[in-house]
């Protein structure tokens, strides 16, 4: 079949062998009043679905181009047990949380939760170089390992990167070495305490600290129009997305260096268009 096909297009072409996708909806948010309800979504979709699903996968915690959402780990938990009754693998993707992020190594620890498969990538290497790594569990690599190969193989182009992975080791071993959970910790209260002028400026409806991850939430996109450019000017490089403004500093980052961002952005909010006082 052609990929032009006037009738059905790309999605013609490959009817039938792209896998269905369900999405549950968005947990409540930490602070958030939260029953039941969000996990009672979650499992009545999985329960609809289980036989014709294979995995659940899930940022753990932070939930971060879904818009920068933290969530309870109560409901990452329950997520985990669901799965387990359903005998649905669950994938927790820590490209952005792990390596002490959200201020646990992973951010799945903090709901006590132990994924079959667990992506990770960025904090790998230290951002240095591209290289990104999966984790799975006993049972998941033995079926891998049943494959007529015999073996969990790499892919023959680069062959998972030696350069990268020495890095990624020696990447590993600078983090564990230092006292990497006190200065996540003091990055979070450097945060929580430079952005907390942010929520007197108008159209700015939150502002959550999270270990090493800080979010400025407005009412609208279009109020960060030139802020970019604005920060830049003010030597600090942070990018908005959609009507966020967020910040994941490196651990190394001192409280004085910390200061000096969050004042940026308290500063060039507070004189964008519509952020003007009185």
């Amino acid at each position: 079949m052609s990929v032009c096909d006037p009738d059905g297009g790309l999605h013609s072409l490959f009817k039938g062998a792209i896998p269905q996708q369900y999405f549950a909806p968005a947990p409540a948010m930490r602070g958030a009043e939260c029953g039941d309800a969000d996990l009672d979504a979650f499992a009545d979709l999985l329960h609809a679905h289980c036989a014709a699903t294979a995995t659940v996968i899930i940022e753990p915690i932070v939930q971060g181009a879904g818009g920068m959402r933290f969530y309870r780990s109560e409901y990452l938990a329950g997520v985990a047990e669901l799965c387990r009754e359903h005998e649905v693998l669950l994938i927790v993707d820590e490209i952005a949380t792990g390596f002490g992020r959200t201020g646990s190594l992973f951010a799945c620890e903090q709901a006590a939760v132990q994924p079959d498969i667990m992506c990770l990538g960025k904090a790998l290497t230290g951002g240095t170089m591209t290289l990104a790594a999966t984790l799975v569990s006993d049972p998941v690599a033995a079926d891998i390992c049943r494959s007529g190969a015999g073996v969990m193989m790499h892919g023959p182009t680069f062959m998972a990167n030696p350069l990268a992975c020495s890095v990624a080791l020696a990447s590993i071993d600078l983090l564990l070495e230092s006292d990497w959970s006190a200065r996540v910790a003091e990055l979070q209260e450097c945060m929580r305490a430079g952005l907390a002028p942010c929520r007197d400026l108008p159209g700015v409806t939150d502002i959550r600290v999270l270990g090493a991850v800080g979010v400025v939430e407005l009412d609208q996109p279009a109020r960060l129009d030139g802020a970019q450019a604005a920060l830049v000017e003010s030597g600090v490089w942070l990018r908005p997305f959609r009507n966020l403004l967020y910040m994941m500093p490196p651990y190394i980052m001192t409280a004085e260096q910390a200061r000096c961002v969050t004042d940026a952005v308290v500063r060039v909010l507070g004189a964008l268009p519509g952020h003007k006082h009185g």
